[in-house]
């Protein structure tokens, strides 16, 4: 299966949305500041959000993180990912099938997707997928639905699959030692940068944390 082989990315600080928290003006306010502090990813997710406000909003995201040269993934939707330009798409158990989604972005764009299992993992990869995202390691205060992985299944994850796996769920700069000898190419946080009264520093203080980890295994 074609993978988005052209499209170069890191993984390394992957900053999920959340605009339960936000205004439109202090949403993009947080992604810039995210975006500023080292987020190497951004991922727009409105899950309550129709076509239409969502591809407005994903719009004025992508002018936020093109500033940057962060990549944008939307979550779910395909639709919106094409029509607004966005780098690619990230996709659950219950969206559209990763083969599908690969169809539809061709093979210069990148495909996500959720993985809470060994089987699920390499059923992902071997649809197309070019990362996996793999939690929750801890609770989240998300409105998303999720139950905990243990690092013992993430680890598994991250050595049956050649793609990066990203840990998620609850992770902060201050709780990240558990994943400290786990072969993850990166984090995904919500709330410990789109809560926090300093995106730029929280990003940043996450990031270094993450390359520290990087560096001593």
């Amino acid at each position: 299966m074609n993978r988005g082989i052209n499209m170069q990315f890191d993984p390394t600080l992957y900053v999920i949305t959340d605009s339960s928290y936000h205004t439109e003006d202090s949403l993009l306010s947080a992604v810039s500041e995210a975006c500023a502090g080292g987020a190497t990813l951004i991922q727009l997710r409105e899950k309550d959000t129709g076509g239409r406000d969502y591809l407005a909003l994903a719009r004025r995201v992508k002018e936020v993180a093109d500033r940057f040269r962060v990549p944008l993934i939307i979550d779910d939707r395909v639709d919106v990912a094409l029509a607004c330009g966005a780098a690619g798409v990230h996709v659950g158990a219950s969206d559209l099938p990763v083969a599908v989604c690969r169809s539809l972005l061709g093979p210069d764009r990148i495909v996500g997707a959720t993985a809470k299992s060994v089987e699920a993992a390499k059923a992902a990869y071997a649809d197309g997928a070019d990362y996996l995202g793999t939690g929750a390691i801890y609770p989240t205060t998300t409105h998303v639905a999720t139950r905990l992985t243990p690092v013992s299944t993430l680890n598994e994850i991250c050595r049956a699959v050649p793609i990066p796996v990203v840990a998620i769920g609850g992770l902060q700069a201050d709780n990240l030692d558990v994943l400290a000898d786990s072969p993850i190419a990166g984090v995904a946080v919500v709330s410990a940068v789109m809560k926090a009264d300093d995106p730029r520093a929280a990003a940043a203080a996450i990031r270094q944390r993450v390359l520290s980890m990087r560096e001593k295994r």
